[in-house]
C-alpha cells in the first residue's frame, strides 16, 4: 500500500521526469507514455491505464491541466475536479508510476523530451493517418516510432465516460 507521501512523489514535472525517465531507459526499462484529462476516474479510464501498463515497465501519465482542459471546450463545468485532485487519483493507482500536468492542449513537449518506448491512446483515436472512423490522429506518433518506438490504441469500456457519468447525474 502506498502512502501519502509515496502518492505525491509520482506527481513530477517534466524536467524531473526527463532525468527519471533517462535513468529507467539506461537500465533496460520500457517507457510506456499516455494521456487525458482524466476528469472523473472511472472504469474505463482504469481498464485502459492498467492495459497501457501491460505494455511496458513504466507508465508515465501526461494529464491535461484545468486550464487546457477547458480550452477543449469540453463545457464551463469542466473539470468538475482540480487538477490537484485528478492527478493525486492518477498517482494513486499502483500500475501508473509518474504523472505529469501539462498547460498546453497537447503533451506533444512531454513526447519530445522523454521520447516513450510506447505511445498509447484509446481506440477512438488512429494511431495511422488513414483511419476515418478515428476522432484524431495520436499526437507524438511520428516522433516515438522515428525513435524505434511504437504506437498502440487501446479498446474502450462500452458505456463508461466522463461526460455520459455527468449527463447521467443530470438526468
Amino acid at each position: 500500500m502506498k502512502t501519502f507521501n509515496q502518492i505525491k512523489d509520482k506527481l513530477v514535472r517534466v524536467e524531473e521526469l526527463k532525468t527519471k525517465i533517462d535513468e529507467l531507459k539506461q537500465s533496460g526499462k520500457k517507457v510506456v507514455f499516455t494521456n487525458g484529462c482524466f476528469d472523473i476516474l472511472h472504469l474505463g479510464h482504469v481498464s485502459y491505464l492498467s492495459q497501457a501498463a501491460d505494455l511496458g515497465d513504466v507508465l508515465v501519465v501526461g494529464m491535461n491541466s484545468d486550464q487546457s482542459v477547458r480550452n477543449q471546450g469540453k463545457g464551463d463545468n469542466r473539470p468538475v475536479n482540480p487538477q490537484e485532485a485528478r492527478g493525486f487519483l492518477l498517482a494513486a493507482l499502483g500500475f501508473v508510476d509518474f504523472v505529469v500536468i501539462f498547460e498546453e492542449q497537447t503533451p506533444i513537449q512531454i513526447i519530445e523530451t522523454i521520447i516513450p518506448d510506447v505511445l498509447v491512446k484509446g481506440g477512438d483515436y488512429n494511431a495511422f493517418e488513414n483511419n476515418p472512423k478515428a476522432k484524431a490522429y495520436i499526437v507524438g506518433s511520428s516522433i516515438v516510432r522515428q525513435n524505434g518506438g511504437e504506437v498502440k490504441t487501446i479498446d474502450l469500456v462500452d458505456g463508461y465516460s466522463t461526460t455520459a457519468t455527468i449527463n447521467k447525474m443530470k438526468g
